[in-house]
C-alpha cells in the first residue's frame, strides 16, 4: 500500500509521490517567546513523517525556517537588560527553540534558515515579482498584487472578491486592493505594532526593530515572503511537501503558494499538510493568552517519551486536546510499551532462551504487528492505530513470557537433552529478538521513543542509590517493618522506579 495523505490544496486525501529525493519544509516557530506544547505538536508530526519516509526508502532533505524578524520580537527588546535589539530577543529563544528540538529528541532538518541571513535573496524574489508585475511599489514599501494571480485563494477556498484587508490599517492608503499584502515594509516596525506585541511597558520610544537596504526603501521584509526566499534558496523552486500548522492556511500559506509561483512560473509544493491545534482549557494554546505549557516544563514533569505518545494519540490533521485524561493514557500507553520492551530484552538474553524454542502466536504476532503498523502509517499517518498494533505486540509478548515464568515456577526447567518439557520451558529466542527488533524498528525508529533515553553514567550513579534503597526496604521488610518498606516503595515511585517483588527477589527499574 502506497503512503495516502490529505491534501489540504487538493481538498482530499491522495496518494503521495516524490521523484527521487523527498524536499520537505516546515514553516518554523517566531523565535518571541520559549516554545511550548502547542509549538511542539507540530515539530513532532512533521519529524514522524521524515521518520517513515526514511523508513520507506526515501532521502529526506527536511528544511525548517526560523523567524527572527518579527514585530514580538521587536516589543521585547528592553524587557531584560541583555536585550538591547531585536536580534538579542531573537537568538535568545532559539536557543531555547533548537533545546527544546533536541529534548524531543527529534531528528535534525538539514539546515535551520534564518530570516536574519537571507535578505538578499528575499530581496531579489521580491524585484523579480515587480518586474513580473505581481506586485507594485507605493511610498518605498511594495504589496503583491493579488487580482493578478489566478489561482489566489485556492488553498484557503475564498474568493478574492469577498476576502478582508490584510495587513495593519496604516497599509491601507497605499494598497491598490485591500486583500495586496506586503513584501517589503518601509522603516522600522510601527509603533501601534510594537506597543500591540509588547508584555511591558515601554516609557519611551518603543523600538523599531532592525532594517535594511532596497531598491525601494531602507526597510523589513514582510512576513510572508520570507518563507519563500528560504525554502526556495535551499529546496528549490517545487517542494514535494509544505508543512505547517492549521492556523498558517490563511493568510500565510496562500500567500507564499502565490509570490512563489508568481516569481518561479513553477508549481511551489505538491503537497500540502497542515496539523490542527492544541487546546487547553478549551481553547488553542497560545502564549498570548496565557494557556500554555513550555517544552522545557512538560519534559521535566512527563518525559520525552509520555510527550510524544500523548501526540501519537490523534490524526496530525485533527485538533488535540492536553488534559489530565489525555496524558493519563499517554503514560499507560508508554508504561504498557516500556515495561514489555524491558521484559523482552531480559528474556531474549536470558539463559532460557533456546534456538529450538517457537511460539507459533509470537511470531505470528510479530510478523501481524509490520504489516498493521505500516498499513496505518500509509493511511495518512494513523499514528493511533499504529500505536495500536504495537500495543497488540505487548499483550502477545507478556502472555509468552508470563507462561514460560510460569512454567519454570512449576519445576518444568527438567530435559536438557532437548526434550519437549525443556523446550516449553524456554523462551523463543527468534521470536522474542524479532519482537523486541519491530519495537526498536517502529516504535524507537519511526515514532521517535526511547527505551534507553538515559546516559549510561546517569543510569549507573542512579542505580547504585535504588539498589541501596532496595536493600534498606529488604532489611525493614525481613524484620516485620512492613509499614516502613511500603513507604520506601512508594517514595521510590514517586521520583519514577517502580520496584517489583518476585520469587528470585526485588527487581527494579526506571519507569
Amino acid at each position: 500500500m502506497s503512503l495516502v495523505v490529505t491534501d489540504t490544496l487538493e481538498d482530499e486525501r491522495v496518494e503521495f509521490t516524490a521523484d527521487g529525493d523527498v524536499t520537505l519544509y516546515v514553516c518554523g516557530l517566531t523565535v518571541s517567546d520559549d516554545p511550548h506544547l502547542g509549538h511542539a505538536r507540530l515539530w513532532f508530526h512533521a519529524d514522524v513523517l521524515h521518520r517513515w519516509l526514511d523508513h520507506l526508502g526515501y532521502d529526506v532533505r527536511h528544511v525548517e525556517n526560523v523567524t527572527d524578524v518579527n514585530e514580538k520580537i521587536t516589543a521585547r527588546v528592553g524587557e531584560r537588560d541583555e536585550w538591547n535589539t531585536e536580534r538579542d530577543v531573537g537568538e535568545t529563544f532559539s536557543a531555547s527553540t533548537f533545546s527544546a528540538m533536541r529534548g524531543l529528541n527529534l531528528l535534525r532538518a538539514e539546515v535551520y534558515p534564518r530570516v536574519t541571513e537571507h535578505v538578499p535573496e528575499i530581496v531579489d524574489l521580491v524585484e523579480t515579482l515587480v518586474e513580473r508585475g505581481y506586485a507594485y511599489e507605493s511610498n518605498g514599501s511594495v504589496y503583491f498584487d493579488v487580482t493578478n494571480f489566478d489561482e489566489y485563494g485556492a488553498l484557503s477556498n475564498q474568493d478574492v472578491a469577498e476576502l478582508e484587508a490584510q495587513g495593519e490599517p496604516d497599509e491601507r492608503s497605499e494598497k491598490r486592493h485591500p486583500a495586496d499584502f506586503a513584501l517589503w515594509k518601509a522603516g522600522g516596525v510601527s509603533e501601534t505594532a510594537a506597543r500591540e506585541h509588547a508584555k511591558h511597558d515601554h516609557d519611551d520610544a518603543v523600538p523599531a526593530g532592525e532594517t535594511w537596504d532596497a531598491p525601494w526603501s531602507e526597510g523589513r521584509p514582510g512576513w510572508h515572503v520570507e518563507c519563500s526566499a528560504m525554502s526556495t534558496t535551499h529546496l528549490g523552486d517545487t517542494l514535494d511537501i509544505h508543512m505547517g500548522g492549521r492556523d498558517l492556511v490563511f493568510p500565510h500559506h496562500e500567500n507564499e503558494i502565490a509570490q512563489s509561483e508568481a516569481a518561479t512560473g513553477e508549481t511551489f509544493a505538491r503537497h500540502w499538510l497542515h496539523v490542527g491545534l492544541l487546546a487547553m482549557e478549551g481553547e488553542k494554546m497560545s502564549s498570548s493568552i496565557g494557556n500554555f505549557w513550555t517544552v522545557p516544563d512538560a519534559l521535566d514533569e512527563l518525559g520525552v517519551n509520555v510527550i510524544r505518545t500523548f501526540y501519537a494519540g490523534a490524526a496530525y490533521r485533527s485538533e488535540q486536546a492536553l488534559t489530565e485524561e489525555t496524558i493519563a493514557e499517554a503514560e499507560e500507553r508508554w508504561e504498557r510499551l516500556s515495561r514489555t520492551y524491558e521484559r523482552a530484552v531480559d528474556a531474549v538474553d536470558s539463559v532460557d532462551a533456546r534456538a529450538k524454542a517457537v511460539d507459533d502466536d509470537l511470531r505470528a504476532a510479530v510478523t501481524a504487528t509490520r504489516e498493521e503498523f505500516a498499513a496505518a502509517m500509509n493511511d495518512d499517518l494513523n499514528l493511533r492505530e499504529a500505536t495500536a498494533a504495537l500495543l497488540e505486540l505487548t499483550d502477545t509478548v507478556n502472555r509468552h513470557v508470563d507462561g514460560v515464568n510460569a512454567a519454570h515456577g512449576g519445576g518444568e526447567t527438567s530435559g536438557t537433552d532437548g526434550t519437549s518439557e525443556a523446550i516449553d520451558a524456554a523462551y523463543d529466542y527468534r521470536g522474542l529478538r524479532e519482537a523486541v527488533e519491530t519495537f526498536d524498528d517502529l516504535a524507537g525508529d519511526v515514532l521517535g521513543l526511547q527505551f534507553d533515553a538515559a546516559t549510561d553514567g546517569e543510569v549507573d550513579a542512579a542505580g547504585e542509590l535504588v539498589e541501596l534503597v532496595v536493600d534498606v526496604r529488604e532489611a525493614e521488610r525481613e524484620a516485620g517493618n512492613y509499614e516502613r518498606a511500603d513507604e520506601l516503595r512508594d517514595a521510590l515511585r514517586e521520583v519514577g522506579v517502580e520496584i517489583e517483588d518476585g520469587p528470585d527477589g526485588t527487581t527494579y527499574r526506571f519507569a
